[in-house]
């Protein structure tokens, strides 16, 4: 499983840099226009010049509309300045088939300017608080559009998590959907520690935190602590190492 964590700016970016060798995946997102909100190009670029080369950036383009177009263009912005995952927000998107409209367009863009980007096609685990798709919609929308990976967050940052509006058994699904098609599944959204046996067990091959790394675990006001990554980290190689032994997960 790889541990993707969310900085606000260039200096908690320069704390992930501290704690490198236990994070795989650094994500630039601004968090005041939204759970996936889109940050700036030169932010995009800051960041991936202060982490090591070795380790990948993504970016969010935010919580988007159903605007083919416009959504492909903030794409390639992302993808032109540095950013390796490329994450789209389907917000305003209540079909499927409009999902798909916006991530082919999304991949075309991305591919076309570097084949090696990864398009992340992501859906909310509180997708009935704002109307959007299905979160077992997003798993397809990712395959029929040629996506690499799919993803579930959360839109309201109210203090519930992942968990309280998807079950860990709908998860495990949608995970087992995502993996049916070759494709990368990420879960996100107010991830705690007693979450990680849970996420090791249904396969989870992303998972994105920031309250649980900052101090304070709060995810608002608190700062990213390197000896919080790093003890992150270990706890989910247990969980791994628990699981590789054949022992049942911590609930």
């Amino acid at each position: 499983m790889l541990l993707l964590i969310s900085p606000d700016g260039v200096e908690e970016a320069l704390d992930c840099a501290k704690a490198a060798q236990h994070l795989d995946i650094v994500d630039v997102k601004k968090p005041d226009e939204g759970s996936l909100g889109a940050n700036f190009p030169w932010f995009i670029r800051e960041i991936r010049e202060a982490v090591p080369a070795d380790k990948p950036v993504s970016a969010t383009v935010g919580d988007v509309p159903y605007k083919p177009g416009t959504v492909a263009q903030a794409a390639l912005g992302a993808v032109v300045s540095g950013a390796t995952y490329i994450k789209v927000g389907l917000y305003g998107c209540s079909t499927p088939d409009q999902g798909i409209d916006v991530m082919r367009a999304v991949v075309r863009a991305v591919k076309e300017h570097n084949p090696d980007a990864l398009v992340v096609a992501s859906g909310y685990a509180d997708a009935h608080r704002i109307g959007c798709v299905n979160p077992l919609a997003v798993p397809d929308i990712a395959a029929r559009s040629g996506a690499d990976a799919a993803m579930l967050d959360t839109a309201v940052k109210d203090g519930k998590r992942l968990f309280d509006h998807v079950p860990p058994d709908v998860c495990a699904e949608f995970v087992r959907l995502t993996h049916g098609s070759g494709r990368l599944a990420a879960l996100a959204g107010s991830v705690r520690h007693d979450d990680l046996g849970e996420l090791t067990r249904i396969g989870t091959d992303i998972v994105g935190v920031r309250g649980a790394v900052c101090e304070g675990g709060d995810r608002n006001v608190g700062r990213i602590q390197p000896h919080l990554v790093a003890a992150f980290r270990a706890e989910m190689d247990r969980h791994d190492r628990e699981r590789t032994a054949g022992l049942p997960a911590a609930r």
